[in-house]
């Protein structure tokens, strides 16, 4: 879990917004003119659209970055957070299904990643489309997860201290007691969304999953990361990063690049098809 780092509302960049696409409040769309392919991209528990606003400019010219917005944070910060994945898995699916213009991806990390892989396969499900490739990061295995913790239940004080360990909010931050009065029902919203999960078995997608892992991720068993491929009737990868949970951002590079390198065949045959 990590709040925005600078804590922005909004995302302030040089990409133009997509103005069609930005029609839904769910959507925050960075357009390319060159544009082949869209990745949506899931934040983190207590993040939102801005963590991937500098993601558009070093990404492949073909790719798009669409991040998602969900209620309670960003521009949507005046909005009732969201708590029921079911709902939100549904709503958001639909937003999607309606926005297919181009081929997609999806990206999520923690939160995100257990977000997107619901929503790939509601998509899948109730849509019959799906996105070309999946991307979890820093998220284990859906079979494995560990919803014992109950942080959304916790009471204030004793909430505030489990993020300190998550090491993904400012402590300056974490220490401003008027802003975490604002930020505290986002943040219980959020964790409630993991720690209400139920996995249930459904037909397995039948995309490639690329796995991204902190190599300090604390308490990371075999099975949390291996279990994502038994998710899917396509190839699974594991890829390992330096750093602990939120390793997304001092290796943002090199997680671009992983992303580039996975997506890359998939652009090229877009491009051929045309």
């Amino acid at each position: 879990m990590g709040v925005n780092r600078g804590m922005n509302m909004n995302a302030k960049t040089g990409a133009s917004i997509n103005r069609k696409t930005q029609a839904s409040p769910w959507l925050v769309n960075h357009s390319k003119a060159s544009a082949r392919m869209r990745l949506y991209c899931f934040s983190y528990a207590g993040g939102s659209a801005s963590n991937y606003a500098s993601w558009h400019a070093d990404l492949d010219p073909a790719i798009e970055i669409c991040a998602i917005e969900l209620p309670g944070r960003g521009s949507r910060f005046g909005e009732m957070p969201q708590s029921s994945l079911t709902i939100l898995t549904a709503t958001l699916a639909k937003v999607i299904a309606a926005h297919v213009n181009l081929p997609f991806a999806f990206f999520g990390h923690s939160l995100g990643g257990l977000l997107s892989f619901e929503v790939a396969r509601y998509l899948q499900q109730h849509y019959a489309i799906s996105p070309l490739h999946l991307f979890v990061s820093g998220a284990s295995a859906p079979q494995h997860r560990d919803t014992s913790k109950k942080l959304h239940l916790l009471e204030d004080a004793s909430l505030i201290e489990e993020l300190k360990d998550y090491n993904g909010t400012p402590p300056e931050v974490l220490a401003h007691r008027e802003l975490m009065e604002l930020l505290l029902p986002m943040i219980r919203a959020d964790f409630a969304l993991v720690g209400d999960y139920e996995y249930r078995v459904m037909p397995l997608l039948e995309i490639p999953i690329t796995v991204l892992m902190g190599t300090e991720e604390a308490k990371v068993e075999d099975d949390k990361v291996n279990g994502w491929s038994k998710e899917t009737s396509a190839e699974c990868t594991i890829a390992w990063f330096e750093g602990d949970h939120f390793f997304i951002h001092p290796q943002r590079k090199a997680v671009l690049d992983c992303i580039r390198k996975e997506l890359s065949p998939a652009v090229t045959a877009v491009v051929t098809a045309e």
